[in-house]
C-alpha cells in the first residue's frame, strides 16, 4: 500500500524518520481508519457508545502490541508508536484513548511491573483483544496527588489480598475483563498493583454519564468492597509509586502525540471545509483572516510535532526523563487547545455540529488537556527540574 504524507506534516517528519516498513504500517492503519472509523464515529460520539467492532481490526493491525513487544533494534521505535497514536487521534481521540488504556496502561503495567509468568499469561490476550484491560489509579478524592493521596487500600491475608476503595474516570472499565488496581498496602504504606478480574465479587463499575468530551470512551466509577485477589495476581515488581510512575512516564509522552493528532484532525477538517465553503462569491479559504487561523494552527502542529518527536527519540535512547514527558504533554495539549478553537472558528456555525468533524475534536481536546497529568502538574514537574525547587504545595 502506497504511503501518502500528511499535508499537516509540513516539515516531513513522518516521511524522513520512519522506515519503509513503518510507513507501510501507517498507510494500512490510515486506510482502515478513513474507511471504517471516520464515517461512523460521529454517531457513536453522539450516543456516547464505543464502537466495539474496531477492537479486532486494531489487534489484526498489530496496533495493540506496539508498546511492549520486544523487537529488533530500531524496529517498533517510540517514534513509530507516536505516529500510530497521532494517526488514531487524527481520526478519533476516543479510539486512540481505548488503545492507550489497553496498550499503554493495562498491558504497559504488566510489562513494566509484572513477573515473566504474568507477562506470558496476559500480554498475548491483551494484544489480541481476547481480554480487555483498564487502569485504576485516579480516585474521587485523589488525582494529581496520587503519589501520596491514594485511599484505596490493600491488606494481605494469607495468600490473598483484600482491596477496598473507589476509583474514578477509569477508561474501558464498563466492559473490561481485568482492571489494574493501584492500592496502598496497609502494612508498609507503599503503592502496589493488582490484576483484578472484573467478575470478582465486590467489584462494581458504574458508567459516568453526561460527558462533553471523549464521549465514546466508557469511563466508570469503580467501587471495591472486600475484593479478594490471590497473590499470583499482584504485580510482582510493583513495590512503590515509582513503579506506577514508570508506566505513566511512557504513556504521558504518547498522550502528547495524541494531542498533536487531535490538533491535526481539527486542522485538516477545517482546511477541507474552508476550501468548499463559499461566502462573498469565493471560498473562505481565500480570506485573509481564515488563512491566519490555518497558518497559526499549522505552526502549533509543527512546533508540537518537533517536541514529541524529540521526546520519543530520547525514549528510544533510554534518556527520557519525567520532565521531558511532562513538558511535551503540557505544551502539546496547550497548543492543541488553541488549534481546535481556531479550527472551530474557521468553520463558523458549522463548527459546532458533528457533520464536519471539527466539533468532535474541539470537545475532545478538553479531556486530553487534563488527563495523564494536568497542565499545572506537568508544569510543576518541569519547574522542579529546571530550578531544583519543588512547588507542588
Amino acid at each position: 500500500m502506497s504511503f501518502e504524507p500528511l499535508v499537516s506534516d509540513f516539515y516531513s517528519y513522518e516521511a524522513e524518520l520512519l522506515s519503509d516498513q513503518e510507513r507501510e504500517a501507517i498507510a494500512k492503519l490510515r486506510a482502515w481508519l478513513e474507511a471504517d472509523v471516520k464515517p461512523i464515529i460521529g454517531g457513536y460520539w453522539e450516543r456516547a457508545e464505543f464502537p466495539t467492532q474496531v477492537m479486532k481490526p486494531l489487534a489484526d493491525l498489530d496496533v495493540i502490541r506496539f508498546a511492549w513487544d520486544e523487537t529488533k533494534p530500531f524496529e517498533n521505535s517510540s517514534v513509530f508508536r507516536g505516529f500510530v497514536a497521532l494517526e488514531l487521534s487524527r481520526v478519533d481521540a476516543s479510539v486512540s484513548t481505548f488503545v492507550g488504556v489497553q496498550n499503554g496502561l493495562a498491558a504497559g503495567s504488566i510489562s513494566v511491573a509484572g513477573s515473566q509468568e504474568q507477562k506470558d499469561e496476559w500480554l498475548p490476550k491483551l494484544a489480541s483483544c481476547e481480554v480487555i484491560g483498564a487502569f485504576g489509579l485516579t480516585e474521587p478524592l485523589s488525582g494529581s496527588d496520587s503519589a501520596r493521596g491514594l485511599r484505596t487500600t490493600a491488606r494481605r491475608e494469607g495468600d490473598e489480598w483484600v482491596l477496598n476503595g473507589q476509583k474514578r474516570w477509569i477508561g474501558n472499565a464498563t466492559f473490561s475483563d481485568i482492571t489494574i488496581i493501584w492500592a496502598k498496602d496497609e502494612a508498609d504504606g507503599q503503592v502496589k498493583g493488582f490484576i483484578v478480574p472484573t467478575s470478582t465479587p465486590g467489584y462494581q463499575a458504574t458508567k459516568i454519564e453526561g460527558k462533553i468530551s471523549l464521549r465514546p470512551v466508557q469511563n466508570a466509577d469503580i467501587t471495591l468492597t472486600d475484593v479478594r485477589v490471590p497473590e499470583s495476581l499482584r504485580l510482582q515488581n510493583a513495590n512503590s509509586f515509582r513503579d506506577t510512575a514508570a508506566v505513566l512516564r511512557a504513556t504521558r509522552a504518547e498522550v502528547a502525540w495524541s494531542a498533536v493528532g487531535t490538533a491535526i484532525g481539527a486542522y485538516e477538517n477545517a482546511l477541507a471545509y474552508t476550501k468548499e465553503r463559499e461566502q462573498f462569491g469565493q471560498p473562505i479559504a481565500s480570506h485573509q483572516l481564515i488563512q491566519e487561523h490555518l497558518v497559526n494552527s499549522l505552526g502549533n502542529i509543527t512546533a508540537s510535532l518537533a517536541m514529541v518527536v524529540r521526546a520519543s527519540q530520547l525514549q528510544d535512547a533510554g534518556k527520557l526523563r519525567d520532565e521531558h514527558s511532562a513538558l511535551a504533554k503540557a505544551y502539546a495539549t496547550s497548543r492543541m487547545r488553541e488549534t481546535v478553537a481556531w479550527a472551530r472558528e474557521a468553520c463558523g456555525g458549522n463548527g459546532i455540529v458533528l457533520d464536519h468533524h471539527v466539533a468532535r475534536f474541539f470537545a475532545d481536546a478538553e479531556a486530553l488537556y487534563s488527563y495523564e497529568g494536568t497542565r499545572e502538574m506537568n508544569t510543576l514537574i518541569v519547574g522542579r527540574a529546571i530550578t531544583g525547587e519543588a512547588a507542588f504545595v
